[in-house]
């Protein structure tokens, strides 16, 4: 590996929020895992990944998070997924800013854990392939791939299954009511609706949007469901993946301003646009431009 162009000063990373516009859960694996159908869209909101490469073969995460062990942040899994997978000798010191809400259905750690495989991909000069890349984040979370090839896309299978889509980039309010869901308790709730009926993209993408996990959320969490029913007097809202958040959809962004305005002062909210292109691919691009 070449010492002289690695890029040893800190370089700063995107890692954005998505919304499932929709989620259909078609079946449980034997496994486990769930086969499922959805829709993933990026939105300009994100947290930024400090990354400073060093030669001590170690991996360090300065977080807010206090009560998460270094071990188990999906950040160091994923730095320590791709040395094994890559047998490289580097490190690297990283540091979060952290504005995305956990446990709340936007992908926060899924898209950290992306961010951190792109990056010192590149960092490192590894030379993986975005597939390479998607798979090994598969092997830490269902949602990492579409993070990792950074476009909007119709997701099959558990996850590994992208077809590249473009719906219409809307304004969203992003509002997460005060309680954080773990993902487990809603793929093992026995209520699951587990059978909805598999679709062909084009029709599922014209057709009315749902997310089969809502009915659960709002049963276990009644501060979810009230919040919902207080939004969608105003707009189409609905819930994204298994988290708490729950977005409602505009055409303009004063028209998002508005119902913000609305919101009780201790509610949780955001106001981000849709995008197709995650911000992480031009961010990869940009320093490719500078460096190579």
């Amino acid at each position: 590996m070449d010492l002289k162009p690695m890029i040893f000063k800190t370089t700063y990373w995107p890692s954005p929020a998505k919304i499932n516009l929709f989620l259909n859960i078609i079946a449980r694996k034997k496994n486990g895992y769930h086969e499922l159908q959805t829709l993933i869209q990026f939105l300009d909101y994100s947290d930024t990944l400090a990354i400073k490469i060093n030669r001590s073969n170690r991996i360090r995460v300065f977080s807010d998070i206090k009560k998460l062990k270094t071990t188990e942040n999906l950040i160091w899994k994923s730095a320590m997924a791709l040395k094994q997978y890559a047998k490289c000798n580097f490190g690297a010191d990283i540091k979060i800013k952290k504005i995305l809400p956990i446990a709340a259905g936007i992908g926060g750690g899924s898209s950290n854990a992306a961010t951190i495989l792109v990056a010192l991909n590149f960092l490192w000069h590894l030379e993986l392939t975005d597939n390479q890349l998607a798979n090994i984040g598969l092997t830490l979370g269902t949602d990492i791939p579409v993070f990792v090839y950074g476009f909007s896309s119709f997701v099959e299978g558990i996850g590994e299954k992208l077809s590249p889509a473009t719906p219409k980039e809307k304004w969203y309010l992003i509002v997460k009511p005060s309680v954080n869901i773990a993902t487990v308790d809603i793929f093992t709730h026995p209520h699951l609706i587990r059978d909805t009926p598999k679709g062909e993209m084009i029709s599922l993408l014209r057709g009315n949007y749902v997310n089969d996990c809502e009915k659960i959320v709002r049963i276990l969490h009644p501060k979810v469901d009230k919040q919902l029913l207080w939004l969608l007097q105003y707009a189409p809202s609905r819930l994204t993946g298994t988290g708490s958040c729950i977005f409602s959809e505009f055409t303009y962004k004063k028209e998002a301003e508005a119902i913000f305005s609305k919101l009780s002062k201790n509610v949780s909210a955001f106001i981000a646009k849709g995008i197709n292109i995650s911000p992480l691919k031009e961010t990869l691009a940009k320093y490719q431009s500078i460096y190579n």
